[in-house]
């Protein structure tokens, strides 16, 4: 028996959070965060077996481009948009064209900022094969997304791609609720969903794993932090890593038979 695929999936962008609650951040700053969030996960996106799914603003990655070229030796390099403070429809295009000069591969996937809403006839037509901006859940103030499917669907020509949550009550697995969470109770959900459904996804960013005391965020948002949430990101990892395949969202797609129409 085939063991299900975990969609590890990492938002690589420039820190811009702090502009949400009202603190100054220079842009140079926002970059910084992002390279030392980067600096801090590399022993881990350094293995190849660890295959991820790095959704990149193309701001950032010019700023951080022969990583993000490295990386994509690895990884699979798809969209976060141009910017991350800031989109227009053309973003779509011009960002997926950037990434795939400075990664050297073809880009197909797309995650919008904060997992906003998003045409999807733009979306194809801009050249991408699937969108992963659902978080299938309702989160009060920011989303309202209980009457769409938890697993992959196909909408129009466009694959969707949700955010992975447990079955029935749907508890995201995404960054929030896994640095709030106990990590035996993420586990333990995380695990029935990739029995059951055969694949989840989950998500964080780069940024998480610097030193947030400094910025004026809700608690929640930034605790823990630093190198005790990699321990925590490590910890499940390593409990899982043999009862899983990690694999990029693209082979997850070409190895359900999703492929290009």
């Amino acid at each position: 028996m085939s063991k299900p695929f975990l969609l590890l999936s990492f938002d690589v962008e420039e820190f811009d959070m702090p502009l949400e609650y009202g603190q100054k951040i220079s842009f140079d700053e926002q970059i910084d965060i992002g390279k030392k969030g980067l600096d801090a996960l590399s022993h881990f996106l350094n293995k190849p077996k660890y295959r991820s799914t790095l959704f990149t603003t193309a701001q950032y990655a010019i700023h951080d481009a022969e990583r993000i070229r490295q990386l994509a030796q690895y990884h699979e390099i798809a969209s976060h948009t141009f910017y991350h403070s800031s989109f227009e429809e053309d973003d779509l295009l011009n960002s997926r064209l950037k990434l795939e000069e400075i990664s050297r591969q073809a880009v197909v996937g797309l995650r919008m900022p904060r997992m906003r809403d998003v045409s999807t006839h733009a979306v194809k037509k801009a050249g991408y094969l699937y969108d992963s901006s659902i978080n299938p859940i309702w989160l009060p103030g920011r989303y309202n997304k209980l009457n769409v499917s938890r697993k992959v669907f196909k909408d129009g020509d466009l694959y969707r791609l949700p955010a992975g949550t447990s079955r029935f009550i749907r508890i995201p697995f995404f960054w929030l609720a896994f640095k709030n969470m106990p990590l035996t109770l993420f586990r333990k959900l995380l695990l029935d969903a990739l029995i059951n459904d055969g694949y989840s996804c989950l998500y964080f960013h780069p940024w998480e794993f610097v030193s947030l005391e400094k910025y004026k965020m809700p608690f929640y948002t930034k605790r823990p932090d630093g190198q005790q949430l990699l321990d925590k990101l490590m910890e499940l990892i390593y409990s899982i890593e043999n009862e899983v395949s990690f694999i990029s969202i693209s082979e997850f797609l070409a190895k359900s038979g999703m492929k290009e129409q």
